[in-house]
Formats: C-alpha cells, sequence, structure tokens
C-alpha cells in the first residue's frame, strides 16, 4: 500500500497517535510519502526514521498513491485538496483537531482504520465541487473548493451588495455582509452556521446563504448543481473578498465571478461503520437528552 501523508507542523500533531499512525503503516509495510515541511517538524519534534519519501506538489505525487491521510481537523483536510487535485487519490481524515466532519476518524480508531485500509474494508464516496470559472486564474491553479465560495465585505463596515444571477436570469441583490455559495459537503460548514441547510452528499445542490441580510426575509436558496452562478459585487470600498474553501483573494469590485460545478470530484474513503446520518448526528448532538 502506498500512502500519501498531509499535515500542519503543530503541538496537535505530537502524540502517541501520531507515533501510532506511522508504527501501523511500518507493520503493514506500507511505502510512506509525507509533505515534507510536515516531514521535518516531525523528524525535529518525534525523530522519525528517514526512509520516508516526500512531496510538495501534486506533481510529486501519482495515481500509484493509494491513499492520502490527512492528519487534523477540518481545515487541514481542505488543504490536501491542493495537492490530489484531480489525480482521484482518496483521502482519509483523521481527527486530531475538534469538530471534524471531514476528518471523521478518532484519534483512538487509528490502528482500526489503517487495518481496514488494508483489507479493504472500506467504500468510495464521491463528493461533488465547485470552481470558478471565470476569472480563471482568479485563485490560480487551484479555482475549486470542497466546501464553498464565500463572498465577504472588507475595510468598511457598510455591507456590500452582490447581484446574483442563474444561467443568465436575475435572482437577488443581496444587500448582506456577505453570500456563500456552498456544495452538500459545506452544507455542514459555514453555510450552516448562517442558517443554511442540511444537504445529504450526492444530491447534486448547491445552496446559496446570505451572510447577515439587511432584509430578514431573504432565506437560504437550494438549486441544482448544473447552475451557472454569476456575482457582480458592490462595495463603498471598491473591492470585496473572496474565499475558496481555505484560500482568498482581494477582488476589485469590477470583476464578476461565475461558478459552476467542477468537471471532477473528490474521492473520500467512507470506512464500513461510518455514514452521513452517523456523523451528523454525533457532530451536532442530535438526540442527546441534556434536561436528565
Amino acid at each position: 500500500m502506498k500512502a500519501a501523508i498531509y499535515g500542519r507542523p503543530n503541538s496537535q500533531n505530537i502524540s502517541e497517535y501520531t507515533r501510532t499512525l506511522f508504527q501501523k503503516l511500518d507493520d503493514i509495510s506500507a511505502d510512506i510519502y509525507i509533505h515534507e515541511p510536515f516531514y521535518i517538524f516531525l523528524k525535529q519534534e518525534m525523530g522519525i526514521k528517514d526512509s520516508m519519501k516526500i512531496f510538495n506538489s501534486h506533481i510529486d505525487l501519482n495515481k500509484e498513491v493509494d491513499f492520502m491521510l490527512s492528519l487534523g481537523g477540518d481545515g487541514t483536510f481542505l488543504e490536501t485538496l491542493t495537492y490530489v487535485r484531480n489525480l482521484g487519490i482518496p483521502i482519509l481524515g483523521i481527527n486530531t483537531g475538534r469538530l471534524g466532519f471531514l476528518a471523521n476518524v478518532a484519534k483512538n480508531e487509528i490502528s482500526n482504520a489503517i487495518d481496514a485500509l488494508a483489507n479493504k474494508k472500506y467504500s468510495i464516496e464521491q463528493r461533488s465541487m465547485l470552481a470558478v470559472s471565470f476569472p480563471d486564474k482568479l485563485f490560480g491553479e487551484v479555482n475549486y473548493a470542497l466546501n464553498e465560495l464565500t463572498i465577504f465585505k472588507r475595510d468598511s463596515s457598510s455591507m456590500i451588495t452582490i447581484h446574483t444571477f442563474i444561467n443568465g436570469d436575475f435572482l437577488n441583490s443581496y444587500f448582506a455582509d456577505g453570500l456563500i455559495i456552498a456544495t452538500p459537503t459545506g452544507s455542514t460548514a459555514y453555510s450552516l452556521s448562517c442558517g443554511g441547510p442540511l444537504i445529504m452528499p450526492g444530491s447534486q445542490n448547491f445552496v446559496i446563504t446570505p451572510i447577515a441580510p439587511h432584509n430578514l426575509n431573504v432565506r437560504p436558496l437550494v438549486l441544482s448543481d448544473s447552475n451557472i452562478i454569476n456575482l457582480k459585487v458592490e462595495s463603498r470600498s471598491n473591492s470585496y473578498l473572496a474565499t475558496l474553501d481555505s484560500r482568498s483573494e482581494i477582488v476589485d469590485s469590477s470583476v464578476e465571478i461565475t461558478l459552476k460545478k467542477a468537471d471532477f470530484h473528490l474521492n473520500i474513503v467512507k470506512l464500513e461503520n461510518q455514514n452521513f446520518f452517523n456523523t451528523i448526528r454525533n457532530k451536532l448532538l442530535w438526540g442527546l437528552n441534556k434536561r436528565n
């Protein structure tokens, strides 16, 4: 088995669980590729061995890598997209962070998770993504997102106006602090905290969720991901902030953004005991009786 490992160089990843991961991979004689900054950090802090291959970009990986292991929280998981890109490498998220919708393998389940990979006791879940199709170089080569694109106001306390069009037809002018365009995967992230609905993976939808809208009658809208969305922004500061998952750009107000469904999907490893309903029930504490 060939496994690539990505993590952030921080204190959360100096633990017995990180040692367990590398020991377990060594036990099954896995070929390990590790992100170089993470490798240097772990070598200094934990003294891991020298026999691993390193990678610094997607060019250093290939389709022969069986899995990408993300060690951290959901933010770390999203960062792996810049390395996996359209290679189709399945990602398994090991949660050393907090909530963990995407990184949903608990630290104490690492050994069982690696055994499941080695014994092929897993399935692959395909997640749709959105892409900025215009301007196509706004976010460089990584112009796609698993969770969402968000438009924010900046440099002013005043709201911005986001004129929104669907397939060229005018939808609405959102007077708000910002606007979120989320995928089903992103429906459990920022969109959820702004009142957006939960959407099951595979639903082939986008959700448009305003951030603190001035008009209280404006509500999130679910639409098919076959639609093309255009955004035109008016701002007193003549610019606005656009984020694509964890990446951000300051954009001139004259720039219009066009979004569509990405032409490739992300593969996520789903172990036998994992499903969407279990995840949201456990992470959102559904059914937990706090009255006793």
